[in-house]
């Protein structure tokens, strides 16, 4: 279905995403700053990526809460629960890791991974279940697909050299970020049609 063919009135999640396109937007470019901030910093210290892993998922959770709460009175509950819970469990990745930042490289690398498996599983779940509210519920299936594969990996390597750890995490969070650009900038392109 093209974008010009979507009733958005019949379509109340549809419609919320695209008058918030921008949160997808905001989640994406901070993502792909993570990611390319990895890559720019090569020799960066494990405390270094600990603060700016803790500092991305706490603004990404924030963003995904706001993006949440913005739409509780133009969806139902049970579609925005995923959004809800990946906001949190953002929230609680950061703060946690700023207030254990003398973790392990391993607890790290283990606390990254699940944090990335968990996300993806409810970002999954949620895409499916907006499936006959939304087009393109396969941009979110990705960016879900994408954080289990990360996280599977990481909790299955958690002994990786470092430098290979940052290139990982920078590139999933830059291939993340797309994902979720792309997706904004086709649901503002919804929203003026």
């Amino acid at each position: 279905m093209s974008d010009q063919m979507i009733n958005l009135s019949t379509r109340p999640m549809l419609r919320l995403m695209a008058d918030n396109w921008w949160v997808a937007l905001l989640r994406g470019l901070f993502a792909i700053l993570f990611g390319v901030l990895t890559f720019v910093w090569p020799g960066i210290t494990l405390l270094s990526l600990i603060i700016l892993f803790g500092a991305y998922t706490l603004v990404d959770g924030v963003v995904a809460i706001y993006g949440a709460i913005q739409g509780r009175g133009q969806a139902s509950k049970s579609s925005l629960w995923w959004l809800l819970f990946v906001g949190i469990t953002g929230i609680a990745a950061g703060i946690v890791t700023f207030f254990y930042p003398q973790v392990t490289g391993l607890v790290l690398v283990v606390f990254i991974g699940a944090w990335a498996l968990v996300r993806g599983i409810f970002e999954i779940i949620g895409a499916i279940r907006l499936r006959k509210e939304i087009d393109h519920e396969w941009l979110l299936i990705c960016a879900g697909v994408l954080s289990v594969i990360f996280g599977l990996v990481l909790l299955m390597k958690p002994g990786a050299g470092a430098l290979a750890l940052l290139w990982l995490i920078g590139g999933y969070a830059i291939l993340f970020g797309l994902i979720l650009v792309w997706l904004a900038f086709r649901l503002r392109r919804l929203k003026k049609s």
